[in-house]
């Protein structure tokens, strides 16, 4: 058998860890129980099922799904036979759906019953999907003209006669649109990067390790980065369908798991839960976190019992990857990994350490490759320009070089010639024992730049006295910061990885309902 350290493909690594784990657990799932080699065989019976059917190397099949393990067959089955794959947001309808199926050019689709009337709105006819596979969960009718997915899990299990192209396609992501439509980014079998997994898991995962999800498939997060180190490590990971605030640890209980993901609000929203004397009584150890709040890091360390390992990475960012195991200070990302970077201002030029810059890394494919975007030169010039891949995300870097998460850079506002952190004014605000969790964001000013408002969800039970939550930033942010419309909400709309949707809450903006600091506390003065 070829050694773990000779794996090119990730194929390879399937086909390798089946050899070497057998019939040990890979996948949990609910009553579900997937070995390393069941989850061989499945991830071949889904291409040779679809083979059977006509399908070709270089045709693309979307998945529209929940959290099960048959996305994991088809996410990693597609490329074993020279397809690609395209998870899509479940909470997409309408154009912003029909348009990733539309530009993706795949010509096969796998959806939920539960999801299948959003494909039916569609229309009969969908750019250039010739067949629908339907996963049933009920004895609901097979809708019209579709196929059942159950048919794929009946081909062969044999390893698919195909020899990979390591320019093929594998699957395409799709970013979150802000501004327009998301765009595709392309990943090929040449930037499969087993070994840079491989090597990751040497530092983060032991022996005995289990890892647990509740992130949606499709995202990066958990459908590469969960499934893929517990793959490389050789070790079993637990799949729940979502992400529930008050069974998270009773979850993680159930399945053993011994590390998780934290991204997005996660952190906060487990922290807002009322604490139980039971806290500490959970088999995690580490949590691999991204944007953790610097205000509560070692807090939530001390209550849970863990330790935090922050991470940063980004679907686009060409292998750009940064990791903090306690080599650097809490609230700190670390450096990255591999390869030339550096932090510069809107004129490109370097700043100096303490101040804000975007970061950009030196292109070398032998470390950090460019941006694709499919169907899109355009966008893939502009992300690479010059010979760097630029972040599109701002920090700054101690004396040290140790690298500290600022904002997203279409997410940063700018009031009084001062630059905001959205991410800052959220973590400062959401200490405020009544707000369980915000967003902050820019409107427009009368005299100019940004004035910065709050969407602002209460804890269950709770009047929020907005005069109080003032104050409270008032004695713990820099005046220019502190917000001045305030919207009270019942929920703060996210994606499925728990990022606040700030496009519509920009869109609406001021309204006759909203919270005006400057007619309400006129007397507010600088402290």
């Amino acid at each position: 058998m070829t050694e773990l350290s000779q794996l090119e493909r990730y194929a390879d690594l399937i086909e390798y860890r089946a050899g070497t784990q057998g019939d040990k657990p890979y996948i949990l799932h609910e009553e579900q129980t997937i070995s390393f080699a069941e989850f061989n065989h499945h991830t071949c019976r889904v291409v040779n099922g679809l083979r059977d059917r006509g399908a070709e190397p270089g045709d693309g099949l979307a998945i529209l799904m929940g959290n099960c393990p048959e996305y994991y067959y088809l996410f990693n089955g597609m490329p074993r036979g020279g397809l690609y794959t395209v998870p899509i947001n479940t909470a997409l309808k309408g154009e912003g759906l029909k348009y990733i199926l539309v530009h993706s050019d795949v010509k096969y689709l796998v959806v939920d019953e539960d999801l299948y009337p959003k494909i039916k709105e569609l229309g009969p006819e969908i750019g250039k999907i010739e067949k629908i596979f339907v996963r049933r969960t009920s004895d609901t009718a097979l809708p019209e003209n579709a196929v059942d997915f159950a048919e794929l899990l009946q081909a062969a299990p044999d390893e698919p006669n195909y020899q990979t192209d390591p320019n093929v396609i594998t699957h395409l992501m799709y970013t979150s649109g802000t501004t327009g439509f998301p765009k595709g980014v392309v990943n090929r079998a040449k930037t499969d990067r087993v070994q840079g997994m491989v090597n990751m898991a040497g530092m983060l995962v032991k022996p005995d390790d289990v890892f647990y999800t509740a992130l949606p498939l499709f995202h990066a997060n958990a459908l590469v980065i969960t499934a893929s180190l517990a793959m490389a490590g050789g070790v079993p990971f637990g799949l729940d369908k979502k992400f529930s605030a008050s069974r998270f640890w009773e979850n993680t209980r159930r399945y053993g798991a011994t590390q998780f993901n934290g991204i997005g609000a996660m952190i906060p929203i487990l922290m807002k839960q009322p604490e139980r004397p039971d806290d500490r009584d959970n088999s995690v150890r580490a949590v691999i976190s991204a944007a953790c709040p610097i205000n509560l890091w070692e807090a939530f360390e001390k209550r849970f019992g863990l330790q935090i390992w922050e991470i940063y990475g980004a679907v686009d960012g060409g292998g750009v990857m940064t990791l903090n195991m306690g080599n650097a200070p809490a609230g700190s990302i670390g450096k990255p990994l591999r390869g030339e970077w550096k932090l510069v201002d809107e004129n490109d030029e370097e700043v100096p350490a303490g101040e804000i810059g975007e970061m950009i890394n030196k292109v070398d494919e032998g470390s950090i490759r460019t941006a694709e975007y499919y169907k899109n030169d355009e966008a893939s010039a502009k992300k690479s320009q010059g010979g760097w891949i630029r972040s599109g995300d701002l920090f700054y870097a101690d004396k040290d070089k140790n690298l500290y998460f600022v904002d997203r850079a279409s997410d940063s506002m700018r009031r009084r010639g001062e630059n905001i952190s959205s991410f800052e004014v959220e973590s400062i605000v959401e200490k405020y024992p009544d707000v369980m969790t915000c967003a902050a964001f820019g409107v427009p000013s009368e005299l100019g730049e940004d004035e910065v408002m709050l969407w602002v969800k209460p804890v269950a039970g709770k009047t929020l006295d907005l005069k109080e939550l003032i104050r409270h930033c008032v004695d713990n942010m820099a005046f220019f910061m502190i917000p001045r419309y305030i919207d009270m909400v019942e929920d703060i709309p996210r994606t499925g990885t728990l990022r606040s949707q700030k496009a519509g809450m920009k869109k609406q903006g001021v309204t006759d309902r909203t919270w005006d600091r400057e007619k309400e506390m006129p007397d507010l003065k600088k402290r």
